[in-house]
């Protein structure tokens, strides 16, 4: 049953994204005190790439939804970011496992001081799930843009190199966290974070990667 219920999903997600029929990325708001709300005008810079370099017809005009609310049915692509601390009640934590079950995707850009508390906040939506790191070779770094060495380095954070980590269901990426990377600093317009032009177009292809991908896959 749920796997007839995710292939209509993806059907239906699909046809809407390439057949020029307008839909909506949706910014997730969530409890604990961080700032759910951190990025400026990262998520219309996203779309509008995506419009002019993959022919997508998405809304420039992001959602926000609260990750307990049914809305986020409503929307195949959530965007979760942030400094600090994520709480999922128990209501929302299974409101957001029903969504993924469902063939839902959820991007997730830790904007520095993140990885702690989302851990621990996926745990309660996913008790027997562990984030694995994705290859290089895997196809989500490889859609429209090839990136072989993986995410860029968009922000140097603790100078790491940076890391993608997925959840899986049936093999499946439902989840994909970028750790020490926070491509959606460079979807943000040039004057509010400075970042050089060919960081912000690394960024912008990565994220057109995960829009293909999570609407192809």
């Amino acid at each position: 049953m749920k796997k007839s219920v995710f292939l209509v999903l993806a059907f239906f997600f699909c046809a809407r994204l390439f057949a020029q029929h307008d839909l909506q990325l949706a910014l997730l708001k969530y409890r604990g005190g961080g700032d759910w709300y951190s990025v400026v005008d990262a998520l219309e810079n996203l779309a509008e790439f995506c419009n002019r370099e993959l022919n997508t017809g998405i809304d420039p005009e992001y959602a926000t939804v609260d990750v307990g609310s049914a809305d986020i049915f409503n929307y195949p692509f959530l965007f979760l970011t942030g400094h600090g601390n994520v709480l999922f009640s128990q209501q929302e934590a299974g409101n957001l496992r029903k969504y993924l079950e469902a063939g839902g995707f959820l991007f997730i850009d830790d904007d520095y001081g993140l990885n702690e508390y989302i851990r621990t906040a996926m745990k309660s939506v996913f008790p027997d799930k562990e984030f694995i790191e994705l290859p290089f070779d895997h196809p989500i770094y490889h859609q429209k843009y090839d990136m072989p060495d993986g995410l860029p380095k968009i922000h140097e954070h603790d100078g790491l190199p940076p890391k993608g980590y997925a959840i899986l269901i049936e093999g499946r990426v439902a989840v994909f966290y970028s750790y020490e990377s926070n491509i959606s600093d460079g979807w943000d317009s040039p004057d509010v974070h400075h970042d050089p032009p060919e960081l912000r177009k690394k960024a912008l292809e990565m994220g057109a990667n995960l829009i293909q991908f999570a609407f192809t896959n």
